[in-house]
């Protein structure tokens, strides 16, 4: 089977392009870029493709650039195809930038790729990517340091901005793309920087790919069957991370909600995959997270010593731990101290801090029954006081350090954090939440906790103070 079959084979069988596609053919001018076109030329007539080439002149080598600029647009115009080259200065963007050169040219000449194909309504742009590029990937990374996602190499098929990017050529080896090339006479430029040891891909071609096929000689083939054994598997760990990440991860304003038990009991390969997920799914491409960072963070989640904690993650997010609740969120000021008075003639008072409204009722004993107005459950978000035995003027106010209340049905006081944490209110909303206090500092309520023994309304009641906190 030559070339031509082989891809056309590969395109079919794995859905790279559909009959008449609009395609951007990234061509530099090399010999792999050249025979892609090519081929997609040859097919374009049967499949109906509607080709388009691009060609990126980077300025890195003066009068080579821009003679590879011409040869492409002379090779698109001789095959009828429409052709679009870029000149940018992309030494001006890697000083701008403080980019390596490598990743400053693949920056600008993405953005121009994608360009052309808003440009010609392209569903596909394709490179020319090969397999001997692919083992270099996989080998380039395995030195650097990487885990299982990054051992699948390139993607043969990849959404990126709405367009898929397609690699034909990555199960082909270079030598049999040459071999095309002469088979039909089809010219191309040579990159003399392809020959520079000071770019990292350079020096494992040239030197450290030649020494370790001493050893293995089909070692390309080797870290090829590699990435397509670690893409099959990766795919199964990242639906499985999907699938917990549906059925149990909640999504909240600020980031996301998932309780600590079920997480503990997945096998901690998929731990790790779930928390690169949320941490990609809150902040994709803000920054690569390393395996030392996902440890610590799946740590913090799975220790037993601690309740409650807060751990930054980078200065965007963060982890919260609270009781069996683990939040993964937007980092966030704390809520400052707070304090207003209540004013009695006042219908109702904001609270922005904690995102309620106190609702204030002064009534007589006789427009109410005493069995509507008890003291409040522990749940209840409304409260009733024998007016003339408070001590006024009353302040709504955020918690202080020595607070103590005196709950009703309790003998003696008991100290405001430790209701919090009886009541495994999460540290992060303590702040927030609003007290009731009296002129003598007496916390008469704590809405939606508990009541104080002050000022009960009773039989001999004239005067009820009714306050309701609702949200806003």
């Amino acid at each position: 089977m030559n070339l031509l079959e082989q891809v056309e084979r590969r395109i079919k069988e794995h859905k790279l392009l559909a009959q008449g596609d609009a395609v951007v053919v990234a061509v530099s001018g090399g010999p792999d870029s050249v025979a892609l076109l090519h081929i997609l030329f040859l097919l374009s007539e049967r499949h109906d493709w509607k080709l388009a080439a691009a060609h990126v002149n980077h300025q890195f080598r003066g009068e080579e650039s821009d003679s590879e600029a011409v040869f492409v647009a002379n090779l698109a115009q001789k095959w009828g195809i429409p052709c679009e080259v870029a000149k940018i200065d992309v030494p001006a963007y890697i000083e701008q930038t403080s980019l390596n050169a490598q990743t400053a040219a693949r920056e600008k000449r993405y953005e121009f790729l994608h360009a052309v194909a808003r440009q010609y309504s392209a569903k596909s742009i394709a490179l020319a990517h090969h397999a001997d590029d692919q083992a270099e990937t996989i080998l380039m990374r395995l030195i650097r340091g990487t885990g299982p996602s990054g051992l699948t190499g390139m993607q043969e098929l990849r959404q990126e901005k709405k367009v898929e990017l397609i690699r034909p050529f990555l199960r082909i080896y270079k030598s049999d793309i040459e071999q095309h090339c002469l088979q039909y006479g089809l010219s191309f430029c040579r990159d003399s920087s392809n020959e520079l040891r000071k770019y990292f891909r350079n020096q494992i071609r040239l030197d450290v790919m030649p020494l370790l096929r001493s050893y293995n000689d089909q070692l390309p083939e080797s870290l090829n069957r590699l990435a397509e054994m670690m893409q099959a598997e990766d795919d199964y760990m990242e639906s499985a991370a999907r699938q917990f990440f549906t059925e149990q991860v909640t999504i909240e304003s600020r980031g996301v909600l998932f309780s600590r038990q079920p997480f503990a009991r997945l096998h901690v390969a998929l731990q790790r995959r779930l928390i690169k997920l949320i941490l990609d799914y809150l902040a994709s491409g803000v920054e690569k997270i390393d395996f030392t960072r996902v440890e610590l963070l799946r740590n913090a989640i799975l220790q037993e010593q601690t309740s409650n904690l807060k751990l930054d993650i980078n200065e965007h997010f963060c982890l919260v731990r609270e009781y069996d609740s683990i939040r993964f969120q937007a980092s966030q000021t704390a809520v400052g101290a707070y304090a207003y008075p209540i004013v009695l003639e006042d219908a109702e008072l904001r609270i922005p801090e904690a995102g309620m409204k106190l609702i204030i009722k002064e009534c007589g004993s006789k427009e109410m029954t005493v069995d509507v107005f008890p003291v409040s459950t522990p749940l209840d978000s409304e409260a009733f006081f024998d007016l003339d035995q408070l001590e006024l003027p009353l302040v709504v106010r955020s918690r202080a350090a020595g607070d103590r209340m005196q709950p009703y049905g309790l003998n003696g006081t008991k100290k405001v954090k430790d209701m919090f944490i009886d009541a495994k209110i999460p540290p992060s909303q303590r702040d927030a939440i609003p007290l009731i206090v009296d002129a003598k500092g007496q916390v008469l309520w704590i809405p939606g906790l508990r009541h104080s023994k002050h000022a009960p309304v009773h039989t001999e009641t004239m005067h009820v103070l009714h306050m309701k906190l609702i949200p806003y």
